[in-house]
């Protein structure tokens, strides 16, 4: 259960606290928004703390079964993905640059959206991982929310 909830903290401590650091400047997000996803990960904070704190039990040698080994290469293949997406990303214009660019490199050679694709493929590892409702419910809607935006993106 800690390697599980390390996996979630360890993300969110980068999303969070790292990730804002290193954004130079961008478009402000409307307070409707941020309201909504403040909402959104703190219900699923909560929800995953609870679940794996309180409620999922594992079998010893879970983190040698196949199902976890599995998940965890996908959460963490994800995660890279996600971080060296937003590295492109954030590096796409010179400082003072305007306009659109198409982003190269990593995972954007084979998806528009890879850094929605990293942050799903995280998720879904994650869900296998735990082998939980909470974990499986979390992965769906992030399929979802960031499966919309990539579309949005891509178009």
């Amino acid at each position: 259960n800690r390697v599980l909830l390390g996996c979630f903290v360890l993300h969110y401590v980068h999303r969070a606290l790292i990730f804002p650091l290193l954004i130079r400047e961008g478009k402000p997000t409307p307070f409707f928004t941020f309201v909504l996803a403040l909402m959104f990960c703190i219900f699923n904070g909560y929800l995953q703390g609870r679940s794996l704190s309180n409620y999922a039990t594992y079998p010893p040698g879970w983190l040698k079964d196949p199902c976890f080994i599995t998940g965890f290469i996908a959460w963490l293949l994800g995660m890279a993905i996600n971080i060296h997406s937003d590295h492109i990303l954030r590096n796409l214009r010179k400082p003072g640059e305007t306009g659109y660019k198409i982003p190269r490199g990593g995972m954007f050679e084979y998806v528009s959206g890879a850094n929605f694709f990293g942050e799903i493929l995280e998720w879904f590892g994650f869900a296998l991982s735990c082998c939980t409702t909470e974990s499986l419910a979390f992965a769906l809607c992030t399929l979802f929310i960031l499966g919309s935006r990539a579309r949005q993106h891509h178009q």
